[in-house]
């Protein structure tokens, strides 16, 4: 386990920040091989010749070139563009960790915020990387599209979510949100982009 320097919370050694308060935590050394320094591994014995698997350079499997791939997919007209995995809308950080950093939106459902596997925390937009501070919380905001219009919420985050520096979000509450608004998530600074 790893304690927090700032709330003393124990935490998981594979944690990165306190799930407490959000501070980085110091990463773990790593563990000594358990095996000693004098094993040998056993000889193969001419008895049992170890086995050898073949592996083909090619295979032919009939009726593959009808599976759909990135070549030789249609999206039908009038489809919305999503059904093709292309991104709609796009979040650019601007200040913070790695300004220039693209986050492209291709779902119609959108959450901001930082990865956390221990508790199946996966964003689509995320932070973890570009938030050396931990202000952003692991469920910070959600970007939601409806019939062509882009709103956006705050989940409840410690630290906040700003839109073009106006007042605070209140969590639930939904905002317009449009081409070339800045969003402000814990420190970091986002240009929200729609493609075209």
């Amino acid at each position: 386990m790893i304690k927090c320097p700032t709330c003393q919370t124990s935490n998981l050694d594979t944690s990165r920040f306190c799930d407490e308060c959000g501070t980085r935590l110091a990463q773990a050394q790593p563990v000594a091989d358990p095996q000693p320094a004098s094993y040998v591994p056993p000889a193969v014995s001419a008895d049992y010749p170890s086995p050898r698997i073949a592996t083909p350079t090619s295979v032919d499997i009939p009726g593959l070139d009808q599976f759909p791939t990135e070549e030789n997919v249609q999206v039908p007209p009038g489809a919305p563009e999503e059904s093709a995995g292309r991104a709609h809308a796009m979040l650019v950080i601007e200040r913070g960790d790695g300004p220039g950093t693209e986050f492209k939106l291709v779902s119609d459902d959108s959450t901001i915020g930082r990865w956390d596997a221990d508790n199946g925390v996966f964003p689509d937009v995320d932070l973890d990387a570009f938030d050396s501070d931990a202000k952003v919380s692991r469920r910070h905001a959600r970007i939601r599209r409806m019939n062509g219009a882009y709103y956006i919420e705050d989940l409840g985050s410690t630290n906040g979510t700003y839109v073009n520096r106006g007042r605070r979000l209140l969590p639930g509450n939904s905002q317009p949100l449009n081409d070339g608004d800045e969003v402000i998530v814990g420190k970091t600074f986002l240009r929200f982009q729609l493609v075209h």
